[in-house]
């Protein structure tokens, strides 16, 4: 199964990620501050489909905001769906 890595710059922006065959196969683009995480966009490889990469991604964010005591702003319109779908899952991180 793919492995999810986080990068950030030192202004605390980056995304986490996957690649697969030396390639970007998606990405979570976030921005951290001390409180928030804020999800801006996530975005799979068209021809990586359907193999629930996005799925991998949302977990490893919730993972880390949670370990991090971070609260979770999702203007991404798949995150948000995601914690509209299952409000009780991210009640403790989502920050509506």
């Amino acid at each position: 199964m793919a492995e999810v890595k986080l990068k950030l710059d030192n202004r605390r922006r980056g995304a986490f990620y996957i690649e697969e065959d030396g390639k970007q196969a998606g990405e979570m683009v976030i921005g951290l501050s001390e409180t928030t995480l804020t999800v801006y966009h996530t975005e799979v490889d068209p021809a990586m489909e359907g193999r629930g990469l996005a799925r991998l991604m949302l977990n490893a964010m919730v993972a880390y905001a949670r370990e991090h005591e971070l609260q979770v702003l999702p203007l991404c319109e798949y995150v948000h769906t995601q914690f509209r779908r299952h409000p009780d899952e991210y009640a403790d991180i989502w920050k509506r």
